[in-house]
């Protein structure tokens, strides 16, 4: 939103800078109509009291330089992407819970130091397959 509102400041500027530009005198636009009779004075460099078109182009390039920096500073910074509805809920479901949650649970529940006596002894685990065949132990493979 701010970025659209600063372009239309500066485009309105832009606008106003070319119109009063246009709207001035040259310095000389004298010098061909009498030369020698006074004008060169405006040709040299000699200059009146500025006019309320020049100080309103002063004040317009002002804003126009302003408002340049402004959407240079805006245009830098880097939007975060929008997050939809499922990126929020992939994000809390994915997200572990703190040991202290506000649930007051623990994160892990404490496993009892002796099993009751009427409690079915727990299975053993089969046994693992060896990770090379028997009779090529110590060999390296070719």
């Amino acid at each position: 939103m701010l970025r659209i509102v600063l372009t239309i400041i500066q485009v309105f500027s832009c606008l106003a800078i070319i119109g009063l530009v246009l709207l001035q005198r040259g310095k000389g636009a004298d010098a061909g109509a009498g030369f020698g009779a006074g004008a060169s004075g405006t040709v040299f460099g000699a200059r009146g009291a500025s006019t309320a078109l020049s100080r309103a182009t002063a004040i317009f390039a002002a804003i126009f330089m302003v408002n340049s920096l402004l959407m240079t500073y805006v245009g830098t910074k880097t939007a975060e992407q929008p997050k939809t509805i499922l990126d929020v809920a992939g994000e809390s479901a994915t997200k572990p819970q703190p040991a202290g949650s506000a649930q007051g649970a623990p994160a892990t529940a404490p496993a009892p130091a002796n099993p009751p006596a009427s409690a079915p002894s727990p299975a053993t685990a089969p046994a693992q397959a060896p990770s090379a065949p028997t009779g090529t132990q110590g060999q390296t493979p070719k």
